[in-house]
């Protein structure tokens, strides 16, 4: 399948008729990050449909409006036009912001038109005129999912073919070849049994416009993976780490397993998380390049320090669920610590080495995960990067000492990822006037999301966990 190359909608219109399109499938964000869509036929579309749009019911999208305000337009943006795979009729897909259908105003709770704001908002500033973003979201490849929550009963099992768990499962013949705990980084074939998978998501990455860098195993056991993909601005990004999920999830499908970006689904073993990569550029000017600590900039360095003051409530974002924190947990070589350093994977801001080259010099903030709103999780670290810009914030000396085994004197003095999902919304309703600024956030949208958040955080405060019966069923 030939990737397509769009900038208006004249280019969109002329792919529809050449290739013979019959459907336009038009895709949104909801606030949490999961693609939504609706499909109409190629004829209901024209060029009146990029500046009208098309009406739809937002009511039942979850933390969207209520029924009394449910009225919205999808606006389709040509440059993110691709031919999609996954559909048998040939169809377009078309990433669409959201807008108010009276007002035409950006609607305040779509993500995109956050991340738009946040964009026009690093621009009035005179800091810069781009933020570029490139995340390494990485994800595990099941062969089975069940689980059930009841009144009287709570599970969950995944299982797969490299699982170390099955060494000795009756496969007819087992032939071995599992994949150690902490051990999958990262062996060939027949090893690496998500090779011929990983491979199809890469070609089909390919085809919908997403140029991949590498991909390989990632360290835990039953397949857990990575695919990086080339960087781009704060909104493109976003859009293609939804499109990333969405390929992964399909091509995993095809091959019958199930792709998940769950950070933490397996007990004792790494999780998953989504390393990002960000830097801020004038015109062709990468303001985060200079001499000061590892090549970086003063302004880069400022940066770090909003980061660093505000990333516990950054990680209201980042790291939206519960299971966020089974990941972010001290002494399992998780990034908890909010310090920075050129040398040490162990800190939560690290300065990639790799190149000399002022092109190349980015800060790289590895606490996020994938369960995050790729938008929502990119503008708060614009925003917080902007605000220890605009005041100075420096983020005193780096720790370049492998934080695992420091003292518990020093560790007292450096901050930390919250510790919970909990912790983290209470940080985001103490600490939130840096993504008000500019209008980007307001106060309804972080509002719904602590509210959302407050609600999932009880939902499993309420139910007993399986553990607790090993613990304490004979207290």
């Amino acid at each position: 399948m030939a990737m397509i190359q769009c900038q208006t909608p004249d280019d969109v219109l002329r792919v529809i008729s050449e290739k013979g399109i019959a459907f336009i499938d038009l895709k949104f964000s909801d606030p949490f990050g999961q693609w939504q869509h609706l499909t109409i036929p190629a004829h209901e579309f024209s060029a009146e449909s990029f500046e009208n749009g098309i009406p739809f019911d937002g009511s039942s999208i979850r933390g969207w409006k209520g029924i009394q305000e449910s009225d919205m337009l999808l606006i389709p943006d040509p440059k993110s036009a691709f031919i999609d795979p996954f559909i048998d009729d040939p169809t377009i897909s078309l990433v669409c912001d959201v807008e108010d259908p009276i007002t035409r105003e950006p609607y305040n709770r779509d993500p995109r038109q956050i991340a738009k704001k946040a964009i026009e908002f690093l621009k009035s500033t005179g800091i810069g005129d781009i933020a570029y973003f490139g995340p390494e979201a990485e994800f595990f490849i099941f062969d089975d999912i069940k689980f059930v929550n009841g009144p009287n009963i709570a599970y969950y099992e995944v299982d797969s073919i490299e699982g170390w768990w099955n060494t000795a499962r009756e496969e007819m013949p087992n032939l071995g070849y599992k994949t150690p705990y902490k051990r999958g980084y990262f062996p060939v074939p027949p090893m690496d049994k998500m090779f011929d998978i990983r491979r199809d998501m890469v070609k089909t990455l390919e085809e919908v416009g997403i140029t991949v860098e590498r991909e390989h195993h990632e360290v835990g056991t039953a397949g857990q993976g990575e695919i990086n993909f080339r960087f781009a601005d704060l909104v493109t990004t976003g859009d293609n780490v939804l499109k990333y999920k969405y390929v992964l999830r399909n091509v995993g499908y095809r091959h019958g397993k199930y792709v998940t970006f769950l950070p933490k689904p397996i007990a004792g073993d790494n999780g998953s998380g989504m390393h990002t990569h960000f830097s801020i550029w004038k015109g062709d000017e990468n303001m985060f390049a200079g001499d000061q600590y590892a090549g970086l900039s003063e302004t880069a360095l400022y940066a770090i320090g909003g980061i660093i003051k505000h990333g516990k409530a950054i990680a209201a974002f980042t790291n939206p669920t519960t299971n966020s924190y089974h990941r972010l947990v001290p002494g399992f070589e998780a990034p908890v610590r909010l310090a920075y350093s050129a040398r040490n994977r162990s800190a939560a801001i690290r300065i990639p080495m790799g190149s000399a080259s002022p092109k190349a010099k980015r800060i790289e903030v590895r606490f996020p995960d994938a369960s995050s709103n790729p938008y929502l999780a990119f503008v708060a670290l614009l925003m917080a990067a902007i605000d220890g810009i605009e005041n100075k914030i420096h983020p005193g000396e780096p720790l370049d000492k492998d934080i695992y085994s420091l003292p518990p004197e020093e560790l007292a003095n450096v901050p930390s990822t919250p510790a919970s999902l909990q912790e983290a919304i209470d940080a985001l309703k103490e600490d939130m006037d840096f993504l008000l600024k500019g209008g980007v956030m307001d106060e309804d949208f972080i509002n719904m999301w602590i509210e959302t958040k407050q609600e999932e955080v009880d939902a499993i405060r309420l139910v007993p966990h399986p553990k607790e019966f090993e613990l304490y069923y004979d207290i």
